[in-house]
């Protein structure tokens, strides 16, 4: 069966690996150290910004921006010489990754600032500390512990956009149930390119998003339903015949609810 074409557009990119039937891909700081490293000398070379990452003992998240159509590439690089420093380092031979690398293009600003929130919550949720920052291989934990920063993260958005105090009000919040649900939606969107534009396929049609809808209730998930399978806001104002900001201010209402 051939292989999804990937998504390969100049833009924000989520990128997700694990190790060969979950094995671990680092067994100490040392081996996260050496990722790192490799990560930095190839977005220097390929011209990517890294935003945000965290590195779990069997997989890695990582939040990357790329100039032009390169994602592939620049995957492709740190995965294979990481590979090969792990097998030559612990004397293993085969595959190190248990498949191609995932990956989900950014298409909001709720989703890359609702994401920024959930990598650097990962090791809390795994239970592996209390709080941001405390756990040493995300990149939080780089800005509050005063480490030195690879030149790859000078444009960081957690750099750029945030001193230390609002960094940490922003990062110091628990990802609610209702966020988990927003995430796993926009990583069900369906992006191709159109005329060299990006496009969102929407799985339902408007008019399965409100069949029976009788309730103002179920009329508001419908809107919510409809803005994370792709429609716009406009789209959903002009199908109900209401006006635009009272899709967003229900929108914001559900979503932050």
């Amino acid at each position: 069966m051939p292989t999804k074409p990937r998504v390969d557009f100049a833009g924000y990119h989520h990128t997700i690996n694990r190790g060969v039937n979950r094995c671990n891909i680092f067994n100490n700081n040392g081996d996260k150290d050496t990722f790192l490293k490799i990560i930095n000398k190839t977005a220097t070379i390929h011209k990517v910004i890294l935003h945000d990452f965290v590195l779990m003992d069997n997989h890695y998240h990582l939040l990357i921006e790329t100039q032009k159509e390169n994602l592939s590439t620049f995957m492709r690089i740190i995965n294979a010489n990481y590979a090969q420093y792990f097998n030559k380092r612990y004397q293993r031979s085969g595959h190190l990754w248990q498949d191609r690398y995932k990956s989900k293009y950014i298409t909001s600003e709720d989703y890359l600032y609702t994401l920024l929130r959930y990598i650097e919550n990962n090791p809390i949720e795994a239970g592996l500390c209390v709080n941001i920052g405390d756990y040493p291989y995300t990149f939080a934990s780089y800005i509050f512990n005063s480490k030195k920063i690879y030149p790859s993260f000078n444009e960081s958005i957690l750099l750029k956009e945030f001193d230390i105090k609002t960094l940490s009000q922003f990062l110091d919040k628990s990802i609610m149930e209702d966020e988990i649900k927003y995430l796993k939606e926009r990583q069900k969107e369906k992006i191709e390119k159109v005329e060299n534009t990006l496009k969102i396929s929407c799985c339902k049609l408007l008019e399965e998003h409100f069949y029976c809808t009788e309730t103002k209730l179920e009329r508001n998930l419908g809107i919510l339903n409809a803005y994370l399978d792709g429609y716009t806001q406009s789209n959903i104002a002009i199908y109900l015949n209401v006006s635009k900001s009272l899709i967003s201010k229900v929108i914001k209402m559900d979503i932050q609810s």
